[in-house]
């Protein structure tokens, strides 16, 4: 869709991934001109690369309505013992330094549109997973900065989370991962799209996550957490 035929914008940081494929593939279903960037388009782990990314997307676009942060690292199951600083910093920089350094950036052309930032976190940031402690520690960061922002931008800037549960399973662990839900099944990106796009239009919630997971976290007392 190109700018003029559209309502809206956005950036879909993250947006070659799986689930930042299926967020911005709905966001143009919804109306949406749509800039879905990886990393080649601007790194999100240095303060520069971010800016870089929003200042090619607001010059491609003119405007940004709506910014998603869906990239991500770091997600490698390892033992307590083996976590090096590589892994650890791979994680923590595109996650919770991403995070930060992309509301720095798209906080002046959000703030002029009224518009939304949304933040796909984890259920990670909720459970200590002994086999991902990177991972759940950037994610925990993650969904605080999604609170901390809320405040920081309000009143112009709704800022959201979405936190998936499994969804973008591994291929052979579908039944596995279907067992530690409660409605036993695992979800698709298309699930964590459908709630970027609530998220993108409601305009009385901010500060939230909305935990999109199968009833993960509500089953996952039942067993072993990864």
């Amino acid at each position: 869709m190109s700018l003029h035929d559209a309502d809206r914008t956005a950036l879909v940081a993250g947006g070659t991934g799986r689930l930042g494929a299926a967020i911005a593939s709905r966001l143009r279903a919804d109306g949406y001109a749509v800039v879905a960037a990886g990393r080649s388009d601007g790194d999100l782990r240095t303060r520069d690369g971010a800016h870089e990314l929003v200042r090619n997307a607001v010059a491609e676009l003119e405007r940004l309505d709506l910014v998603v942060h869906a990239a991500g690292a770091g997600f490698v199951a390892v033992r307590l013992e083996e976590v090096t600083e590589e892994l650890w910093d791979d994680a923590i920089a595109v996650t919770a330094k991403g995070t930060l350094f992309l509301a720095q950036a798209a906080a002046a052309p959000l703030r002029e549109s009224k518009g939304t930032l949304v933040i796909v976190e984890d259920v990670a940031s909720f459970q200590p997973w002994t086999s991902f402690p990177a991972h759940s520690a950037a994610k925990a960061a993650q969904a605080m900065l999604t609170r901390v922002l809320a405040r920081a931008l309000a009143p112009e800037v709704r800022v959201c989370g979405v936190a998936p549960g499994p969804v973008a399973v591994e291929a052979g662990q579908e039944t596995r991962r279907a067992a530690e839900t409660l409605l036993g099944r695992v979800g698709s990106p298309e699930d964590v799209a459908d709630a970027v796009a609530y998220l993108a239009t409601a305009g009385y919630v901010t500060g939230s996550t909305l935990v999109v997971d199968g009833g993960r976290l509500l089953e996952s007392g039942r067993g072993p957490v990864p």
